[in-house]
């Protein structure tokens, strides 16, 4: 099996706003450190909008991958990430519908904006994460790769248990059902919203996939609310008892495909 890459998610939590999270770049930047030493290989960043200064920020501090997120954001939004030229962009499959504590996005995200993505990946040397809520999030991946849009190998998140009109049962039948489907070069990641995360989880590491974990996904170990790091060495630790090396941020750029 290849190392096991861990992306780490120090964003704000969804379901608990007031649990606390790193906002300026600098401090961005101190918690990707701190993640990168605890085995993260990719740090997942909002960056709070301040594309440009976050990401040399991370870059300043270590070599972890840096992945910009907030794919509910429309293209003109972020095009920091493209003109900074990030390692990785998130984008979504499929239409946002979700709902948070005093938040909901219904935002749509047509395969026409897709098809503008992938030429701004291509033209900028950005990576892009795909997410993937659904079946039907394959059927566009799918769509990309018959375009000849999009390069192997490909670099996807499954997401379960996040609420809306995208959840999907966050169980380890719906992850191997879904994995199913996906095309042949595929990179899987996993990204859990509960505490299901833990079962998912080790069964993404028993296969050979890779896992996302911060508080923006679930900042709870052992009962209590914990900083991104910490989770990122807890997973780290369910590779390792399994038998598998956590990925570096070399290592995980080969794999990807960076």
């Amino acid at each position: 099996m290849d190392p096991l890459i861990i992306t780490a998610t120090a964003n704000i939590c969804w379901l608990k706003p007031d649990v606390p999270y790193p906002r300026t770049p600098e401090e961005i930047a101190v918690e990707a450190r701190l993640c990168r030493d605890a085995g993260a290989a990719i740090c997942h960043t909002h960056a709070d909008g301040r594309w440009g200064e976050t990401i040399e920020a991370i870059r300043s501090e270590c070599d972890i991958i840096v992945q910009c997120g907030m794919s509910s954001l429309q293209i003109a939004e972020r095009m920091g990430v493209y003109l900074h030229q990030s390692d990785m962009v998130s984008i979504i499959l499929n239409h946002h519908d979700e709902a948070f504590v005093g938040r909901d996005f219904h935002v749509l995200h047509p395969r026409e904006e897709l098809e503008q993505y992938m030429h701004l990946c291509l033209e900028h040397g950005v990576k892009p994460e795909f997410e993937v809520w659904n079946a039907g999030s394959i059927w566009n991946l799918k769509y990309l790769v018959g375009r000849q849009l999009v390069r192997p190998p490909y670099f996807t998140t499954l997401f379960f248990g996040w609420p809306g009109g995208t959840w999907s049962p966050p169980t380890v039948e719906e992850y191997l059902y879904r994995r199913g489907f996906l095309p042949e070069g595929t990179v899987v990641n996993v990204s859990i919203m509960g505490p299901e995360q833990g079962e998912i989880v080790s069964a993404a590491v028993a296969k050979g996939d890779h896992v996302r974990v911060g508080t923006e996904d679930y900042p709870f170990k052992n009962g209590g609310v914990v900083p991104t790091h910490e989770l990122v060495a807890a997973a780290a630790e369910v590779g390792r008892s399994a038998g598998r090396a956590v990925a570096t941020p070399a290592e995980a750029r080969e794999i990807i495909g960076i």
